[in-house]
């Protein structure tokens, strides 16, 4: 079984690193506190670095923009309408022999 990466809510991470500016305790100590891995709390202190404090929170299934959104629903369809396309394939070769 593969591992379930967990998710966390925007305002989560903001107050993460909130908290971990606030406290004066370290990196580890902080991730450890909130029971998170010290990797995510050190990218989202980085984000919050290079964003005027405020950490960027980009969700499952949220796009950047409208374009993106409508790219990443074309190539689901190409990719949907190409395995449909090889099903058929496969079929006729079955039927024909």
């Amino acid at each position: 079984m593969g591992k379930h990466k967990k998710q966390y809510s925007a305002e989560f991470k903001q107050d993460a690193v909130n908290y971990y500016h606030s406290s004066g305790k370290s990196l580890e100590k902080v991730a450890e506190d909130l029971k998170v891995s010290k990797s995510a709390l050190s990218k989202w202190a980085a984000s919050a670095k290079t964003n005027d404090g405020t950490v960027i929170h980009r969700g499952s299934g949220n796009y950047g923009s409208d374009t993106e959104k409508e790219i990443a629903r074309l190539k689901k369809e190409l990719k949907d309408s190409r395995d449909a396309l090889d099903i058929l394939k496969k079929a006729i070769s079955i039927l024909n022999n």
